[in-house]
């Protein structure tokens, strides 16, 4: 990976050109970033969150969900896949063909091996930036979720529930939303 500061900054075109390996890509300040495919364990708290916040959005008729892969184009130079993401109904105009044009109004990363640093840091200050109203940061291992909420600038953690303690996630995007974290948790197994 070379440093912005000595190779071009990569933008969407340049993204969009990147082969299909498997691998998620994505560019922050016009970097290129790459991890693996997600764990088991992973990919079924993204699909427990997802399951939970779509039938919920579907019966209020309160917007759209979506999960990685997909595109969320925040400027030319800072595209991501996040794990889970909320768009609100009346922003439903930054749904496009090719992916998000826009702010989603909820974004959800769960933290996999060796990308602690990357979502909890990295990914929070981007969508802190762009002026993300809420972003979770899901730990299969600690079975936590922190949440950050948008202020006027960067991001107040207001949160961390925890599985142990019996919390329940809630949002003030989805009004009446509820998921007790030992649902999202849940191994079927």
């Amino acid at each position: 990976m070379s440093s912005p500061s000595t190779a071009p900054r990569l933008t969407y075109e340049d993204y969009r050109t990147i082969p299909d390996d498997g691998k998620r890509h994505e560019i922050i300040e016009g970097e290129e970033y790459m991890s693996p495919s997600p764990t088991t364990p992973h990919q079924r708290i993204v699909l427990n969150l997802a399951t939970a916040l779509k039938q919920h959005v579907q019966e209020h008729d309160a917007g759209e969900v979506f999960v990685a892969p997909c595109d969320v184009i925040l400027s030319d130079h800072d595209v991501v896949q996040p794990d889970v993401f909320f768009v609100a109904a009346e922003r439903r105009d930054i749904v496009k063909e090719r992916g998000i044009a826009g702010v989603p109004d909820l974004v959800v990363e769960v933290v996999s091996e060796g990308n602690r640093r990357h979502d909890e840091v990295r990914k929070r200050r981007l969508y802190a930036r762009h002026g993300v109203a809420e972003y979770w940061v899901v730990d299969p291992e600690l079975e936590t979720v922190k949440v950050y909420r948008r202020p006027e600038d960067g991001y107040d953690q207001v949160a961390e529930w925890r599985a142990e303690t019996d919390d329940t996630l809630t949002t003030p995007q989805l009004s009446s939303w509820a998921l007790p974290l030992s649902t999202l948790f849940r191994d079927p197994r």
